[in-house]
């Protein structure tokens, strides 16, 4: 069977292509509504989206065999673990911007939509890279262990940011003239609906930029800041899962079927958090691990001292991490919680 340049015969590539297209489009369809979406519905699609992935592994084991199935299954387990820490990062964004529940899956559709994209323009970019040599690898694997140094330094400092300083939330209120509140579930509002909206007793004392037809509303400078902070989480995430595999299909169709659950996860982990109190410690041990595994790799290329770790093996670390994590989680709490209670 004919290849193609990135060495997946057109049939892997056009099923990919096709199960990717349909599960947007599904995702689209089904959740358009800006009502809260409950823990048991959002439990139930978090199941469906992975049994999505599973299938697509079922059919690149079935194609090609176990190994790239391994790898795919690999990367897509390192991308929705290491998002995790993400998510909780868009808690606090949607806190700080006070976004009501019914709308923060309006966001962050718009979100993994952009996520979709920056995913591949930094595979491209990051498995291109690697055709410079090993070094590149080298280069890779400090990323990944800076990035874990960087959150055990933080110690899961919960601490409230202020957004109103971040770049991005600078940068969209210099593109945009902003009404300071929100306007149902849209990004941007007319003036002359503003002007309406002046004329209301509760609105009294605000006044309109003296320029510009178009007002951003707190909810697009909130998408804005979670967009960006996804793109500086790329620049980890993407050379960790790249570790797993030098192929753009098997890395970025991982990635990508990671981000189609993210939707409905992360209203399942806002439900958990409390409770997954320890898997942050397992999203560490997994980018250290993740940065040994590309040290080994590149320095073999270098001085062929015949270390590897394997891709089955590469499997099964990562799931054993992760199940320790929630499994540590469950046997030992946080303790804060019954101090508080006592006191």
């Amino acid at each position: 069977m004919e290849a193609t340049h990135i060495g997946f015969p057109p049939l892997t590539m056009a099923v990919f292509v096709a199960i990717a297209v349909g599960a947007l489009l599904l995702d689209m369809v089904t959740h358009r509504g800006d009502k809260p979406i409950s823990l048991t519905k959002a439990s139930v699609w978090s199941v469906f989206w992975i049994l999505i992935s599973l299938g697509f592994a079922a059919f690149l084991y079935y194609q090609h065999g176990a190994e790239v199935a391994s790898l795919f299954v690999t990367g897509y387990a390192l991308e929705k673990v290491l998002s995790v820490d993400n998510l909780f990062v868009f808690m606090a964004i949607f806190a700080w911007f006070k976004v009501p529940d019914g709308l923060r899956h309006r966001v962050l559709y718009w979100g993994i939509i952009g996520a979709i994209v920056f995913r591949g323009v930094f595979v491209a970019i990051g498995t291109g890279l690697l055709a410079f040599g090993p070094w590149v690898e080298i280069v890779f694997a400090v990323i990944v262990a800076w990035t874990a140094i960087m959150m055990l330094r933080s110690g899961g400092d919960d601490g409230e940011e202020d957004y109103s300083t971040h770049m991005a939330y600078r940068f969209a209120k210099k593109l945009f003239p902003v009404w300071p509140k929100l306007h149902g579930n849209r990004f941007f509002v007319r003036r002359k609906e503003l002007e309406i909206e002046l004329t209301k007793p509760e609105n009294k004392g605000m006044s309109l930029a003296a320029k510009g037809g178009l007002f951003a509303t707190p909810l697009f400078l909130c998408l804005v800041v979670a967009e960006v902070s996804d793109v500086l989480f790329a620049f980890d995430s993407v050379p960790a899962v790249i570790a797993v595999s030098r192929e753009p299909l098997i890395v970025y169709s991982a990635m990508l079927f990671a981000i189609l659950g993210l939707r409905t996860m992360y209203f399942v982990l806002e439900a958990l958090k409390r409770y997954l109190v320890h898997l942050e410690k397992a999203v560490i041990a997994l980018l250290f691990f993740i940065a040994i595994k590309l040290g080994l790799n590149a320095t073999d290329h270098i001085f062929h001292h015949g270390y590897k770790i394997g891709a089955n093996t590469s499997l099964m670390i990562v799931m054993v991490v992760l199940l320790i994590g929630v499994v540590a989680s469950v046997i030992f709490p946080e303790k804060e919680d019954s101090q508080a209670e006592s006191n």
